[in-house]
């Protein structure tokens, strides 16, 4: 099937297995080309070529980690200077169940680097060609974990809620400018994340696991809907909007010339 909308190319972080997987078989189908990101060779050019062969779609791709820097500027050059590159998603990332202190120094500074380091790099890098040209979309992938702090490892969650808040501080700065920024919290998934934990999916509540597929679709109707923050388990965003809320009701008090009363020591 070669579909005949050209909507420019999407680059997909983490897209050779899992939800990138299934985010470039569903771009693909709405007529983007891909550039398909991810450490493993082998399964890169794999799912590449099913996807040409399934889509009809050229899909290119580059073999980096993310982690290692010179890696990290290989796919900064292509977002900045490939002009036909509308969308970036920023899928890749790393997750721990360990606490602080069972993590080792080098388990931590990866996953921060892919996490936050890498994603916010490779954001600043496809901006300013989205802005220049008044049109483009990022799409970042955070979780629910960003507002549940105590669930799974805390620099995991701390991160998380890094991306949340890039997010949505990128779309106040690019949405005027024509640059569509969208942040999605999955909950529960059925990934591989679970078994490189040591937590196999089977093991979760399963009424609470989404399928992959599911949550990606999800996220690309939300999307559609024009959503800046899509939770995909979540029925409305009302309490979301409460979420929001609580936060700004908070302004006021946050930044003052005098300590509050509590903290005035007695004479």
């Amino acid at each position: 099937m070669n579909t005949l909308t050209n909507k420019g190319k999407a680059v997909i972080t983490g897209g050779s297995v899992g939800i990138g997987a299934i985010y470039a078989d569903r771009l693909a189908k709405r007529g983007y080309d891909l550039v398909l990101v991810a450490r493993d060779e082998a399964k890169l050019k794999q799912t590449a070529a099913r996807l040409t062969a399934e889509t009809g779609r050229n899909v290119e791709i580059i073999k980096a980690d993310l982690s290692a820097p010179a890696d990290l500027r290989v796919v900064e050059q292509k977002l900045a200077t490939d002009n036909a590159i509308t969308m970036l998603v920023n899928n890749a990332g790393l997750g721990g169940t360990k606490s602080l202190i069972d993590s080792t120094p080098e388990e931590l500074d990866q996953l921060i680097a892919v996490n936050v380091t890498a994603l916010t790099r490779l954001s600043r890098a496809v901006a300013p060609a989205f802005v220049a040209r008044g049109t483009g979309t990022i799409i970042n992938m955070s979780s629910v974990v960003a507002v549940l702090p105590g669930v799974l490892n805390g620099t995991s969650s701390a991160a998380k809620q890094y991306v949340l808040t890039l997010s949505l501080s990128l779309n106040d700065e690019l949405s005027k400018k024509g640059v569509r920024v969208q942040v999605v919290l999955p909950g529960l998934t059925r990934t591989g994340f679970w078994d490189h934990a040591g937590m196999p999916v089977s093991n979760l509540p399963q009424d609470r696991v989404m399928s992959a597929d599911d949550l990606v679709d999800a996220a690309l109707s939300g999307l559609d809907q024009g959503e800046v923050v899509t939770i995909p388990s979540m029925q409305t965003l009302d309490t979301w909007n409460a979420y929001v809320a609580a936060g700004s009701a908070m302004r006021p008090f946050l930044s003052h010339s005098k300590p509050a009363e509590r903290y005035k020591l007695s004479a």
